[in-house]
């Protein structure tokens, strides 16, 4: 995909028209992808990142603070610390989705690197760098409102879904759950584990993810959805 087809297909997913649209292709691009075709036309995501880390950070500070009249200091960091942490971002990505618009560099994209998550919400975030310096922090707000929270009780139930289980499962005194892997496919360097997980023994759900951590989370989130359960902000 050609640059400017990659813009204009982010511009879309996102709702957003870029007036510098170098800012955009920095966004998206991996530094392995600078290094293995050794180009110096524009910078990869890693600057815009930093930037667009602080703006959430203010963005997500602002909510809680207002949102939560009453919490301490220190519970509102540890609130904030979940909500921007690496799994939530990389969740926020998949929403846009980005892993196909990402350019990456070969071997970092034989590896799985359009699906890890380091790699998702560092882009997520080099995003709203970008859109930050193409039109300020009203469109970099309204970017966030969109994609972040939007849905921050869903996220926070996937991002914490195995916990959450385990708290759902142990209000009733002898129940029990485990995990189960159950298969693994792919090549050595990009492997997908399949998961089963039961309940007082009794098969409830598979998943499959590109970790046996995620694929366990996937199965834990998608039994709470079954159960009814939700989180709120």
């Amino acid at each position: 995909m050609e640059t400017e087809e990659l813009v204009s297909e982010l511009e879309g997913r996102i709702g957003y028209h870029f007036k510098d649209s170098s800012l955009a292709v920095s966004a998206l691009t991996h530094p392995s992808y600078m290094n293995e075709r050794k180009i110096n036309k524009w910078e990869h995501y890693q600057r815009l990142e930093y930037l667009g880390d602080a703006v959430l950070e203010l963005s997500m500070s602002e909510y809680l603070y207002f949102e939560h009249p009453t919490m301490p200091e220190g519970e509102l960091s540890k609130l904030r610390a979940s909500m921007v942490c690496e799994p939530a971002l990389a969740f926020c990505a998949n929403k846009i989705p980005l892993g196909d618009l990402i350019l990456l560099g070969k071997g970092e994209d034989a590896t799985g690197g359009r699906k890890r998550d380091s790699i998702l919400s560092d882009v997520f975030e080099a995003i709203i760098g970008a859109v930050y310096l193409d039109g300020g922090f009203a469109p970099a707000k309204d970017h966030i409102n969109r994609f972040v929270m939007d849905g921050i009780g869903e996220r926070t139930l996937f991002v914490d879904s195995k916990s959450i289980l385990q708290e759902e499962i142990q209000k009733t005194p002898g129940s029990s759950i485990r995990y189960e892997l159950t298969g693994e496919s792919g090549p050595e360097h990009n492997k997908s584990f399949t998961v089963a997980l039961y309940i007082n023994e009794e098969k409830k759900t598979e998943a499959t993810g590109h970790s046996k951590k995620n694929a366990e989370q996937l199965a834990a989130y998608s039994v709470l959805k079954e159960m009814g359960v939700s989180r709120n902000i």
